[in-house]
């Protein structure tokens, strides 16, 4: 494992380093985290997996972003212990989980006896630390995990827009597909199978190496900017930032066993067809990302063949739950039972903050409302590709 300690003390000299400029308050060790406690805290808790000490040392040491640690809660002691990140939003700064878009069903640790945490208490440990941040934005935060439930859901909060999908894999694999179109979805696996192998033959890989990490990580950065290029959507992953920390947290999980995130993919033909990225969450694998190669083969639908295999395995290691994480989409649907709806958390630190939260939660329900109604979710991606395709001629030129 990364020693975590050695990567805080980098993150508390730059929070040192800007103190003078910024006038950082960083006194109030009630409500600091000492970067070296981080593991401490939570290893052995139930966090998710942006939360856990991989996800966060990783994330410091290489995203580039503006980080700190804080708890939060009474005069008898934190309740929760919060990883973050401040980004500029026009003349806002908002504090949100680390790994921004990335941190998908957050779940940070808390602490067991300390009383009920309160908005207050947020905001005045986040205000201690960082006086420049206007907003705590804890979006995509999971209610309950592992049997416990969060003390979050004790605040004022909102539904957020997008639903994460899940299926149960009580009674193993076969019993799942007797469950779930099973005699469907073994014909068309049969059929993709011919097809690859008259394709020129097909294996999937775990990346068990540094080097196959950045292969398959290369080919899927490849594969996500041709997709959001084509649906007209910002790339998310295309920040190196961003890039550099995935590199990072699959590489460093391979001292680890069994690795807490693992890269699979799906080659045909010598080709890296398919290629999802998961975390191992207690009795749950979570698919954090997935890619497909937009060619010859595209049609064959290798991300489901891909899927199809990496839910047998989990099945076969034991796992209860497989996740597909945060978005509704059909290939999702043709498996899942389990739907759950995480909600979003707007502490304001600052007078501007309020305003800015007001205008959050507008826009937050705009999304929800439009999300859940398939007929406009539908035209608006269909908006977007038709702009997007309007445009690639002109950045050609």
């Amino acid at each position: 494992m990364v020693d975590a300690s050695t990567q805080f003390s980098r993150m508390q000299m730059k929070l040192a380093g800007r103190k003078k400029s910024e006038d950082l308050d960083t006194s109030d060790r009630k409500t600091t985290v000492a970067p070296a406690d981080y593991s401490a805290l939570v290893d052995g808790r139930v966090v998710a997996p942006a939360q856990t000490t991989n996800w966060v040392t990783a994330w410091t040491e290489v995203s580039g972003e503006d980080t700190f640690i804080v708890s939060a809660g009474p005069d008898t002691g934190p309740i929760v212990t919060l990883p973050l990140e401040v980004v500029q939003k026009g003349p806002f700064r908002i504090a949100r989980f680390m790994g921004g878009s990335h941190a998908a069903g957050n779940f940070p640790a808390f602490h067991e006896g300390a009383g009920t945490l309160t908005r207050a208490h947020l905001a005045a440990a986040v205000k201690a630390i960082r006086p420049d941040v206007d907003l705590l934005y804890l979006e995509r935060t999971l209610k309950e995990l592992g049997g416990l439930t969060s003390p979050l859901v004790a605040l004022p909060s909102s539904e957020s827009p997008n639903v994460a999908l899940a299926v149960c894999l009580d009674g193993g694999f076969e019993a799942l597909l007797d469950r779930a179109s099973g005699k469907r979805k073994r014909k068309k696996h049969r059929s993709q199978t011919r097809k690859f192998e008259a394709a020129g033959g097909f294996r999937r890989i775990e990346a068990s190496t540094p080097e196959e990490i950045d292969t398959l990580l290369e080919r899927f950065f490849e594969m996500k900017a041709k997709r959001f290029r084509k649906m007209g959507i910002a790339d998310v992953f295309a920040p190196p930032g961003v890039q550099a920390f995935f590199r990072k947290l699959f590489a460093d999980a391979l001292s680890m066993s069994p690795p807490p995130f693992v890269l699979h993919g799906l080659e045909v033909g010598g080709t890296l067809r398919a290629i999802t990225g998961s975390s191992r969450s207690g009795d749950r694998l979570v698919c954090e990302f997935g890619g497909i190669a937009e060619d010859e083969l595209a049609v064959v639908s290798p991300g489901e063949f891909l899927f199809y295999q990496n839910i047998r395995e989990a099945c076969e290691q034991g796992f209860d739950i497989y996740d597909f994480s945060v978005g509704d989409e059909p290939y999702k649907r043709l498996w899942c039972n389990i739907e759950t709806r995480h909600i979003d958390i707007a502490v304001p630190v600052t007078a501007k903050g309020h305003i800015l939260a007001a205008g959050l939660a507008g826009v937050t329900k705009l999304k929800r409302t439009i999300k859940q109604n398939r007929t406009a979710w539908t035209l608006v991606k269909r908006l977007r590709r038709q702009t997007a395709a309007q445009a690639e001629p002109a950045e050609d030129e």
